[in-house]
């Protein structure tokens, strides 16, 4: 209790301190006059009274609390100072010091501004200056790789990682931590996910000419949300005021697909205006909007982890044809009234639609058995290069699925003498819609000798296989599903600026509402039919370069199939029949309300600055759904009713020391919490006879405190060498688990063998690491290496929680790392450019992972990620001021993604996509 109370007891003392003060503020913005763009990152420096401060996006700055006289007031941009005057602060007054750099004949063209080195250096100098622990990314360093979108940007940062589908980077990991256990802000506000189940938001559907920066906190102070446990990720989009002016970008791209051959279209177009009224009183207006359409594929052989002492059950081979399109746009508003007043309006809209279609053959090999005096087929494990029995089922998928998310803030910022009110209003919803999935057409055989070669990439074998006649339909599932995720947000920080013992200081506080619904809804339909051939729904042949798959399913003829069946009024009550139970069991509501108030101070006294304070989130989660017992259309389903409260109080200190002028230590004491996922907390109930499926809406959040300790040495021209320590003990660890003959399900399951399979609360979770950074421009070198510039990271990650399960009430235990936490990621960028040219080769690389606990008695049966190293390439030419040319090569040595059980020699999922090659132009007036 004595820790919980020392942060809050810092606020107060600072609070009490007097308030009759009669100093005065200085503000002002950096401001290039030759290309009428602003300096943001830009360091303001006051000699005399030993203060600096940071200009923002729109390259602004503001220092209160200045005692009345002169001062020497400097301006150092990407590590170069360029600018000193005399500044005369008067008491109780606002003087702006506004700078005009490029000036008639003043010369600061040596500043870096654009370019690899500009990017890092203005990323460091905002990650030297933040008030925690911080990595960033700016928006011109996004199209320096071929870095499609904001989650391929982030795995560049030391700690960070990514998760792909279908090659593409869609969810980031921060410090070994999947994307359930970090935040997405944009422009302040959350925003929902469009994904049933699940919190996280897949950062492909932001397109990256949307954003102005990516900042990832990884120490919170108690003024932000406390719901991620990794790390918060903010995407900060364009704003009017970021330049003077008018300004324009438009970008065209086009794409090759080495796998499939297909070359796709990406068109970008940026822009905007800023209308001077008066002297004060400014309005911008900046808009973003995007398009790409992406045809592509993939090839895959997977076995789902089906090994048994390295004989086979079971395996498929797949072949997807892909086209992904994304459109974006943003329409972002912000009017100046004066130096102290000012308003904002923040507008996105992001469309993805995933448009698939996956050819699939998938093998049960089969033995005969004596089963009452007969002979009959069962399940058997093969060994590579064998023959024998097998169920065969040749399958088609076809969905188009759509992901779409709004979001609106309003807010302000006003400054009243010392005292600065924030607030913000934020209206977001998302929603993802499968309006007509098939989701799979099945012909299945019996065929009588087929086996497979190979077991890292086993290929299935056997003329049977290939011969239509054989196969007849089984079944053809028809899905509907409609996702939603509805946010509305609002949030009020006021802070207090003063002098404490002439030390600058302020004392901070506000709160945040949140209402949240997730609603999920799904309709399925499974058609039947008899003596339907395979013969009469194939063309062609699928090119699977993998090994032989043979004839192709045609999917216009099997849609037309599927909707006969429906036509006819008897197979579709049949359908609405064989799909009951599965329209139901996913079907489902979740409100959940959080309220949250916090009070932190912060006190700069001389070469250390503390920041201490304490956050209190209170939760109601409310949810309603369904409760199934049975498999048909005769099951009884009951209407299910939770609530769910809970809250946290979470108190942090955080600190920084300037051991040296260019060297600085950061502690760091946090407490955060995170929610289960929807998925978790579903209140979903399905009782098949002995079997027992749910969710659990009484799943406590899980709790983090958090440690950090590191050291940042800045040495100028984009450099750095810095090494972070962090610790974290994790309460209340989430997971699923699968419990046999556990007599607490009596009341539900009345036979005996009874499994139940839903989510429990662990123990305690720890997770401990070191992040280590390097990044120096050389330009001490003689000319041309002077345009070289290298970066390495490297992160090790260890961590431990330990999972329970009940078997006939007896409690099987084990312990894990944490799911997808890697124990070593790390990037080397090697990057060369002088006035026009600028290459740059990175490697990004990532240990193998746990994907899948397989059993609790050993890790044999665990399915694994297995280790990554991917290398892209980027040129970019300057044809002329404004007109840019670019190379981009994505996945250059062909990384696969690769799955096994156990030992890596066994297969569990071989997927192949190919390098993608990228040719385009910029133009642009900035």
């Amino acid at each position: 209790m004595k820790s919980s109370i020392k942060p809050l007891a810092i606020c107060i003392a600072l609070a009490s301190a007097s308030l009759a003060q009669a100093d005065g503020t200085i503000e002002g913005r950096i401001i290039d006059a030759s290309s009428n763009t602003v300096y943001s990152n830009a360091v303001i420096r006051l000699e005399e009274a030993n203060r600096e401060v940071l200009t923002n996006n729109t390259g602004r700055f503001r220092m209160p609390q200045v005692a009345a006289g002169e001062y020497t007031m400097t301006v150092t941009i990407s590590g170069r100072e360029v600018e000193r005057r005399t500044v005369q602060v008067s008491e109780q007054q606002v003087v702006s010091a506004n700078v005009l750099l490029n000036e008639s004949e003043q010369e600061v063209e040596e500043v870096l501004v654009i370019g690899q080195a500009a990017q890092l250096q203005r990323a460091l100098e905002r990650q030297r200056y933040a008030d925690g622990i911080i990595s960033a990314v700016n928006s011109d360093a996004i199209g320096e790789l071929p870095d499609a979108n904001a989650a391929e940007a982030l795995q560049r940062i030391p700690g960070l990682s990514i998760e792909r589908d279908q090659g593409e980077g869609r969810f980031v990991r921060v410090r070994g931590l999947g994307s359930d256990y970090n935040a997405v802000s944009v422009d302040g506000t959350q925003i929902p996910a469009p994904e049933a189940g699940t919190r996280s938001v897949a950062l492909d559907v932001i397109p990256s000419n949307l954003i102005s920066s990516l900042v990832v906190t990884k120490s919170l102070t108690p003024d932000m949300d406390a719901n991620s446990i990794g790390g918060a990720i903010a995407i900060e989009s364009l704003s009017a005021l970021d330049r003077e002016g008018t300004f324009y970008n438009a970008d065209l791209e086009y794409s090759y697909d080495e796998l499939t051959e297909n070359t796709n279209p990406k068109l970008a177009l940026t822009g905007g205006t800023t209308l001077e009224l008066d002297k004060d009183r400014r309005l911008g207006f900046a808009a973003a909007a995007s398009y790409e359409s992406r045809d592509f594929g993939s090839e895959n052989t997977e076995t789902g982890g089906k090994w048994d002492d390295g004989d086979l059950e079971e395996m498929e081979m797949r072949d997807y044809t892909i086209n992904r399109e994304r459109i974006g746009a943003a329409l972002n508003v912000d009017y100046q009234h004066d130096v102290n007043n000012f308003f904002h309006l923040r507008t996105l809209f992001s469309e993805f639609t995933d448009d698939e279609q996956r050819q699939a053959m998938v093998a049960e090999f089969q033995e005969l058995v004596e089963e009452d005096g007969e002979m009959e087929r069962d399940s058997t494990a093969r060994a590579s290069g064998d023959t024998g029995l097998g169920e065969v089922a040749r399958e088609l998928k076809d969905r188009k699925e759509t992901q779409t998310i709004k979001a609106v803030t309003l807010g302000g910022e006003h400054y009243i003498n010392d005292w600065t009110i924030e607030y913000d209003l934020g209206l977001s919803s998302a929603q993802e819609k499968e309006p007509d999935s098939m989701d799979s057409a099945v012909f299945k055989a019996e065929l009588d000798n087929i086996g497979f070669n190979g077991s890292r990439k086993p290929i299935l074998f056997g003329s049977e296989l290939y011969d239509t006649a054989n196969f007849e339909l089984d079944e053809i599932e028809r899905v509907k599903s409609h996702t939603t995720d509805d946010l509305s947000v609002v949030n009020l920080d006021i802070t207090r600026d003063l002098m404490v013992n002439d030390y600058p200081a302020m004392v901070k506080f506000g709160g945040k509402l949140k209402s949240r619904k997730k609603h999920m809804d799904v309709d399925v339909r499974k058609y039947e039919a008899d003596d339907i051939s395979m013969t009469d729904y194939v063309s062609g042949s699928v090119d699977y370069s993998l090994g032989h798959y043979g004839p192709k399913l045609n999917k216009g003829q099997l849609r037309s199939l599927m909707n006969s069946l429906a036509a006819d009024a008897d197979s579709e009550q049949d359908a609405r029949n064989e799909g009951f139970v599965d329209s139901y069991v996913e079907d489902y509501t979740i409100d959940e309300d959080i309220n949250a108030a916090y009070l932190m101070g912060k006190i700069e006294m001389d070469e250390l600055q503390l920041i201490g304070g304490i956050r209190h989130e209170q939760t109601k989660q409310t949810s309603k759904g369904y409760e199934v017992n049975g498999d048909d259309e005769e099951a009884d389903v009951t209407r299910t009713h939770f609530k769910n409260d809970y809250s946290h109080t979470l108190p942090g200190l955080l600190a920084k020391y300037e051991l040296a002028e260019d060297t600085q230590v950061r502690a760091a004491w946090t407490n955060s919490i995170v929610r289960p996922t929807f998925e978790m907390i579903r209140p979903n109930v399905a009782i098949d006879g002995n079997e027992l499926e749910a969710g659990n809406p009484n799943l406590k959040a899980l709790e983090s405190n958090n440690l950090d300790l590191g050291i940042e040495y800045f040495t100028g021209n984009a450099g750095v060498i810095s090494a972070f320590a962090f610790y974290k003990s994790i309460d209340n660890f989430a997971y699923e688990v699968e419990q046999k003959n556990a007599s607490r399900y009596n009341v539900l399951l009345d036979e005996e063998d009874s499994k139940v399979t839903t989510y429990e609360n662990g123990d305690t979770a720890t997770l401990k690491g070191l992040e280590l950074a390097y990044s120096q421009k050389f330009e001490m070198l003689p000319a041309p290496f002077n345009g070289l510039l290298v970066a390495a990271n490297m992160t090790f990650v260890q961590s431990e929680a330990k999972i329970a399960t009940y078997e006939n009430d007896e409690k099987l235990s084990r312990t894990i790392d944490l799911p997808k936490q890697s124990d070593r990621t790390g990037n080397l960028t090697v990057g060369y450019e002088n006035e026009s040219l600028s290459l740059r080769l990175a490697a990004n690389y990532k240990s193998d992972y746990l994907d899948e606990v397989g059993s609790l008695e050993n890790d044999n049966e665990d399915i694994r990620q297995s280790s990554q190293t991917q290398v892209d390439f980027n040129a970019s030419y300057k044809v002329s001021e404004q007109l840019k040319v670019r190379f981009k090569a994505a996945n250059l040595t062909d990384e696969p993604y690769y799955t096994y059980q156990g030992k890596e020699k066994y297969n569990a999922q071989y997927e192949d996509y190919g390098p993608t090659y990228t040719v385009g132009l910029s133009f642009s007036n900035f």
